[in-house]
C-alpha cells in the first residue's frame, strides 16, 4: 500500500514536468495517497559564489520558488488538488534533497523525470540515477 508520494519537479522547466506532476496525482488518487511535491534550490554554500547571498536573500528567493512551486500544482493540477498537496523547497544538491525528504516524509515511492540524459547517463540524468540507486523506496521514473 502506497500511503505517500514524494514528487520531485524542477520549477525551471514546468513543460518538461508537467506529464512527471500528473503521474504523480493519478497514482496519489489510485492509492488515496498524500501527495508532496518538491522542488530543490542550489545551495551555494560556502564557495565564492555563496558569498554574494546573505541569509535574508535566501529566504526571499526561497519564499518566491515556493510561490511558484503553489502556482504550477495549481494550474496543472487544479485548486482542489493543490489545497491537499504539501509543498516543498529544499536547498542543496537536488538528489540528495529529494532523498532526504523521502526519509523524512516516509515516502513510500518518489517520482521524478528523466530529463537529458547525457550519454555518460545512458538512460537516465545524473540526479535521477542517484535518486533510484540510493534510495529506501520505490522510484518511478517518468520519461
Amino acid at each position: 500500500m502506497i500511503k505517500t508520494i514524494l514528487c520531485a519537479i524542477d520549477v525551471n522547466r514546468p513543460k518538461d514536468e508537467i506529464k512527471v506532476l500528473e503521474t504523480a496525482q493519478r497514482l496519489a488518487a489510485v492509492e488515496n495517497a498524500q501527495l508532496d511535491v518538491i522542488t530543490v534550490l542550489p545551495d551555494y554554500g560556502m564557495s565564492w559564489v555563496g558569498g554574494y547571498f546573505d541569509e535574508n536573500r535566501t529566504k526571499e528567493v526561497r519564499e518566491s520558488v515556493k510561490k511558484t512551486l503553489f502556482d504550477f500544482v495549481e494550474e496543472v493540477l487544479g485548486a482542489e488538488v493543490n489545497a491537499q498537496v504539501r509543498h516543498i523547497v529544499a536547498v542543496g544538491t537536488a538528489y540528495h534533497e529529494i532523498l532526504e525528504a523521502a526519509e523524512k516524509d516516509e515516502a513510500d515511492l518518489i517520482i521524478l523525470g528523466a530529463h537529458r540524459p547525457d550519454l555518460k547517463d545512458y538512460l537516465l540524468g545524473p540526479n535521477a540515477a542517484r535518486v533510484v540507486r540510493h534510495s529506501k523506496s520505490s522510484v518511478y521514473v517518468v520519461r
